[in-house]
């Protein structure tokens, strides 16, 4: 009876929260809502037609009905049901598989001017896109489908002594203005969470990755009009100029939380300018220690695949410590694989006793976020030592451990300040997908509202809903 008033206070959302929790085969779950779409007319992009970035006469005003229009979208998506939700998440899935060919070309031309921009080989690869990568977006979009909807969510509730009933339910924050650079694939992640959670969205891609992400948002907004919900609940900001950034950022009426993810200039300039509340994507100056205790088979597997599986993201591994006890053994072994691959090693004067042939690791070294084949590397002689320079010099993102002492380990899971502390595992998993959040819409390292890896919940805030029979206030 509670539950059902508390619902009911909220309508079109609490009802479809509890049919999202039903359990269900991924397969069954998948079919069903894709037979909503599946009489849907095919039209295929051309991404050869895709316009050149526009450069406005007046910016502001481009802007502001922009963001109105976001305002006015998220208003109306607040209250859809779950199911239509859902049904375009599969559909856009589909729609990524069936026009892979056009997204690969269009990418392909950002991919093609990168080199004229500057961009670096780490950089160059997030850009990238590739069958694999449309893949993982695709499948990304149907884990996020198949997660309990948020919207309606019951978080809390209690009776009174005086009757009345109070319940804590979940609702979308509104407008997000999502400012990001190179990652195309991001695109297609971040209007997936923000549609699952309500929100409407403004995507502001950097412009490497212009020609793709017209393509994606295009793709993304014809399945929002065929799903039947508001086309304006995604848009991207359609010019380069770097100017208009700083109009959405003063607007508090129109949008709810702004979240940058690049460098860090981009963040300390949101964060100078913006008005509204801001979620940083901040630096990934993450860390893996080699304990005493250590498999030191189990250290090689970790160090490799957190430094070089793909080093220009942000939670590659940026510094490897070394216990004394071990580092005689060790670094050796390791420095020799990674040389294989290609990673420029910077040593303390330990290190460089046992590794000449290394450069010197300075202050700025421990400090950096290389997103590139470079590793930082340091030894320590205590567990104590360890955790006080990562803490020092970390970015408060990942730090992994890897030791066969229990202590040790839970003595680093306590002490080490950070949003994600692995023990035995890769860097690599701190990410929304491996986590079990469907994607992400960036790995927070603040420690207000959210931390980690955002996703549906994350976008999210509550409401109080208070049902009573009469009461008065004596």
């Amino acid at each position: 009876m509670i539950r059902e008033q508390a619902s009911a206070a909220v309508p079109g959302q609490a009802t479809d929260r509890v049919e999202q929790q039903a359990p269900a085969p991924m397969e069954s779950s998948s079919s069903a809502v894709a037979q909503g779409s599946s009489s849907a007319t095919v039209d295929q992009p051309r991404s050869a037609a895709i316009p050149e970035p526009t450069q406005v006469v007046d910016l502001e005003q481009l802007c502001r009905q922009v963001a109105l229009e976001a305002r006015a979208a998220a208003r109306e998506l607040a209250v859809v049901p779950a199911e239509r939700k859902n049904r375009w998440l599969l559909a856009v899935a589909e729609a990524l598989e069936r026009e892979q060919a056009a997204v690969l070309e269009a990418n392909a031309q950002d991919v093609a001017a990168a080199p004229r921009r500057g961009l670096n080989a780490a950089a160059i690869d997030r850009l990238t896109l590739t069958p694999a990568r449309l893949r993982a977006a695709a499948e990304s979009l149907r884990q996020v489908a198949l997660l309990p909807d948020p919207v309606g969510e019951i978080r809390g509730g209690e009776r009174r002594p005086n009757g009345l009933e109070v319940y804590r339910v979940g609702v979308p924050l509104g407008v997000i203005f999502f400012i990001y650079e190179s990652r195309p694939n991001v695109t297609i992640d971040a209007a997936g969470l923000c549609i699952k959670s309500g929100n409407a969205v403004i995507l502001r891609g950097g412009s490497e990755a212009f020609r793709s992400n017209t393509l994606l948002v295009e793709l993304l907004r014809r399945e929002l009009e065929r799903c039947d919900l508001p086309r304006e609940a995604v848009q991207s900001v359609p010019t380069t100029d770097r100017a208009a950034v700083g109009h959405f950022l003063r607007w508090p009426d129109c949008i709810d939380l702004v979240i940058p993810r690049g460098g860090k200039s981009l963040i300390e300039r949101v964060v100078a300018e913006a008005r509204m509340p801001v979620l940083k994507h901040y630096d990934g100056n993450c860390h893996v220690y080699v304990d005493a205790a250590a498999d030191l088979a189990m250290a090689e597997r970790i160090i490799l695949n957190a430094k070089c599986q793909r080093p220009g993201v942000c939670n590659a591994a940026e510094s490897l410590l070394v216990h004394a006890a071990v580092a005689d053994t060790f670094l050796p072994r390791i420095a020799t694989l990674l040389q294989q691959r290609g990673v420029e090693l910077r040593g303390c004067p330990y290190t460089r006793q046992l590794l000449p042939d290394i450069a010197e690791a300075t202050e700025e070294d421990y400090r950096t976020e290389y997103l590139d084949l470079i590793l930082s590397v340091k030894v320590v002689h205590s567990l104590e030592e360890a955790i006080e320079h990562i803490n020092t010099y970390g970015s408060h993102h990942t730090d992994a451990i890897v030791t066969n002492d229990l202590q040790a380990a839970r003595t680093f899971v306590q002490r080490v300040d950070a949003a994600a502390v692995m023990v035995n595992a890769s860097t690599r998993f701190h990410d929304g997908f491996e986590l079990g959040l469907g994607a992400e819409i960036g790995i927070s390292t603040d420690k207000f509202h959210a931390r980690g890896p955002c996703a549906l919940r994350e976008l999210t805030t509550y409401k109080y809903v208070v049902i009573g029979t009469g009461q008065v206030r004596e």
